[in-house]
């Protein structure tokens, strides 16, 4: 049999109902318990590392993640982890980076109901994170709604419906059908070299959704309160104003100042090119740093993992020019 670490974190597929509505509230052993005779086909080890609504997960939670699947990277086969579904996305983004290269499948999922509620969908969310976590392919992923996705390309589209996920910009890894659980390798993007834990992140980074008329003096507030990186969600293919209210002087400012500028289309779908409009290249010869197809959570994640490793600009630019686990496809 296989072994399968399970560590859980909370979230809605393991809460119950409380004066407060619904809170974390069972363990591990109660979740693999739910397996039924499924759990029996694997040799499951359960450590309880967080009891907590994936809204409370940050980077702190992020860390103490990571150094758990760096440390059983070895010991086991796969690794599931619970996690509620709120900020699934963004710590399958960041766990990418910190762990890059894991050896062993790395699967995170959760339930839009309860574990114990009879309609759940936590448990087919579980069977399918096992068998993918069984499955030998190495890297972070993100199982829900029968689905498979890579975890830097997850993104949550939905608040309620069960296929509450989509994998943007990059097709799913696997699906579960009628023949079981069906892999596309050619999804699964290799990552040289051994897996080393780069856990360090900063978390001075700031995400801006551009709207019309969005005042630039937002940007010497970021400076005056310290923070390293931005990153901006831009119109379209990546245009921002620069008439009355002069955005791309601002982030010449900003990008003397030495904050790192990331700018990525607030668009879900296809990439950012700033070299298609006036703006665009306006704000390419300022200094900002393109996304690409990136989505907003692993920019963001990524923008705060970079930043842990260097505090030079040119360094973290040279970082967002490369795909280090599928993050990036779309260069023009």
């Amino acid at each position: 049999m296989k072994r399968i670490l399970l560590l859980t974190t909370g979230g809605t597929i393991a809460s119950r109902l409380t004066d407060e509505g619904l809170a974390p509230g069972l363990d591990g052993e109660a979740l693999a318990r739910s397996l039924g005779a499924l759990g029996d086909s694997y040799d499951i080890t359960v450590r309880d590392i967080l009891h907590l609504d994936s809204s409370n997960i940050q980077p702190e939670e992020w860390r103490l993640i990571a150094r758990h699947v760096f440390e059983a990277r070895e010991g086991f086969d796969g690794i599931v982890i619970s996690h509620g579904t709120d900020t699934m996305a963004y710590t399958a983004s960041v766990l990418s980076f910190m762990v890059r290269g894991i050896p062993v499948p790395v699967v995170l999922t959760g339930a839009q109901l309860p574990i114990e509620h009879p309609l759940t969908d936590g448990l087919d969310n579980l069977r399918t994170a096992f068998a993918m976590a069984a499955q030998g392919c190495p890297g972070v992923f993100l199982a829900f709604g029968r689905r498979v996705m890579l975890g830097c390309r997850a993104v949550k589209t939905h608040t309620t419906d069960f296929a509450a996920f989509d994998s943007v910009n990059w097709p799913a890894v696997a699906v579960v059908n009628g023949s079981g659980l069906t892999i596309r390798e050619e999804a699964i993007p290799r990552v040289p070299g051994p897996c080393v834990l780069r856990d360090e992140l900063c978390q001075q980074v700031f995400l801006i959704k551009l709207t019309p008329g969005l005042d630039p003096e937002i940007f010497d507030m970021l400076l005056r309160m310290h923070y390293r990186g931005v990153v901006i969600e831009a119109f379209g293919a990546g245009g921002l104003h620069f008439i009355r209210r002069n955005l791309i002087e601002k982030l010449h400012a900003a990008a003397r100042a030495g904050m790192a500028v990331v700018v990525c289309s607030q668009c879900l779908y296809e990439s950012s090119d700033f070299s298609l409009y006036q703006a665009g290249q306006r704000a390419l010869a300022q200094g900002v740093i393109q996304g690409w197809d990136m989505t907003t959570e692993a920019a963001v994640t990524k923008l705060m993992w970079a930043l842990g490793q260097t505090d030079r600009v040119e360094e973290v630019r040279g970082i967002f020019n490369e795909s280090l686990c599928g993050e990036i496809q779309n260069r023009r």
